[in-house]
């Protein structure tokens, strides 16, 4: 794989997680009935700083939780390789709570649809928003993102590449050209 551009370096990455926990607290009309879940692996580093700028924003402390659907997928039993399944950790009750669910990119809505299930399986929330760091497109199934700090199309043969400093050493996101399938 081949790094094709660095798209947004890590000042990039501060202001768009600021816009984006702007944009919750304004649509929600504040942090009151807000619960955050990430994403397992990145997503669950992108919900902590959100969380952590509405705390500064609100003067809120938000319930977080970290959330893996590795057992939900829809590929689960047909990948090659051995998936690496970990724990869920959500210590609250969700229960008529708003979820704002975090992930990196959104590319066919797998695994989006996946989260869902297992929140579903959960308990009941009054509402479950999606924000997401980057859409580059491509949906095979109807989700969209109710935050999306940016767009960016892709091809088939591009994959975009998040790095965030709590799990790779930088905040930078890159498009890469990935091989030919």
């Amino acid at each position: 794989m081949d790094v094709k551009s660095k798209i947004i370096d890590a000042e990039g990455f501060d202001r768009i997680l600021t816009r984006m926990a702007h944009e919750i607290l304004e649509k929600n009309k504040g942090s009151h009935n807000l619960v955050l879940m990430g994403m397992r692996t990145r997503g669950e580093f992108l919900g902590k700083r959100i969380a952590e700028k509405i705390k500064l924003i609100d003067n809120a402390d938000i319930p977080f939780g970290v959330l893996d659907v590795t057992l939900y997928r829809d590929d689960f039993r047909t990948r090659l390789k051995q998936p690496e399944v970990s724990v869920s950790n959500i210590t609250f009750d969700i229960n008529e709570k708003d979820i704002i669910l975090v992930d990196d990119v959104l590319f066919t809505g797998r695994t989006v649809r996946s989260a869902l299930n297992a929140i579903m399986d959960m308990g009941r929330p009054s509402s479950i928003q999606l924000c997401i760091l980057i859409d580059r497109g491509h949906r095979e199934l109807p989700i969209r993102a109710d935050y999306v700090g940016k767009n960016i199309p892709t091809s088939h043969n591009e994959e975009i590449k998040v790095k965030i400093n709590e799990h790779d050493g930088e905040d930078a996101i890159y498009i890469i050209e990935s091989e030919k399938k």
